[in-house]
């Protein structure tokens, strides 16, 4: 026996069904945002998102606080710790281009006119001079092994703790490093070099 169309429109226009299907299809969607929400995260433990982008925090964090240098740091020492502090957090494909021909071709333009014409090489680029030649020069122990194992995480933590500490002294206790508005920036920098070796010795270990 057919259905007549009153009934059929009953039917489907019925507030339990709407709602019951409503109901199934927004859990549907729970689920689906769930799991894609676990994909990402594990991709980005494991595949090294979050931690190439730490990466590349603290990188650039060393080379502001370098850049800061010539204005407010007067100790040369301490402008001397970034230099292996930014090789070790150097971004990888960017560490192979230069660990390559493309490198050395620009070291040894370097080396040449700090030898021949020291007055057209100027101080500024003494320090970038030597990171440059340290990438060159490195090992593929210290280039592969030291860089992304446990020993380089080491090192970094080491260097940031110790500038930390310095740049406290230096102005004048804690609470002026994090009140004064020139150190206040070099605090930032300083602790934004912690970033990536805590993420780093967590997913080491």
């Amino acid at each position: 026996m057919m259905k007549s169309p009153n009934n059929y429109l009953k039917m489907t226009t019925d507030p339990t069904v709407s709602a019951s299907l409503i109901n199934s299809d927004l859990k549907e969607i729970g689920e689906a945002t769930k799991k894609l929400a676990n994909h990402v995260i594990h991709l980005g433990v494991r595949g090294g998102f979050v931690t190439t982008v730490l990466q590349w925090f603290a990188f650039g964090a060393a080379v502001y606080l370098l850049i800061l240098d010539r204005t407010n740091w007067r100790t040369n020492m301490l402008t001397s710790l970034l230099v292996p502090y930014i090789f070790l957090t150097f971004p990888d494909w960017l560490f192979g281009i230069l660990h390559g021909d493309v490198g050395k071709w620009i070291t040894l333009v370097g080396v040449i006119l700090r030898l021949f014409f020291p007055h057209h090489f100027p101080e500024y680029l003494y320090l970038p001079g030597c990171l440059l030649l340290l990438i060159v020069i490195s090992p593929s122990f210290v280039a592969g092994y030291v860089r992304a194992g446990w020993i380089g995480v080491i090192i970094c933590l080491g260097i940031g703790c110790y500038l930390l500490q310095e740049h406290i002294r230096a102005s004048g206790g804690f609470r002026n490093a994090f009140t004064k508005s020139n150190g206040l920036s070099n605090t930032i920098g300083i602790v934004l070099l912690f970033v990536f070796p805590v993420w780093a010795l967590i997913t080491l270990l």
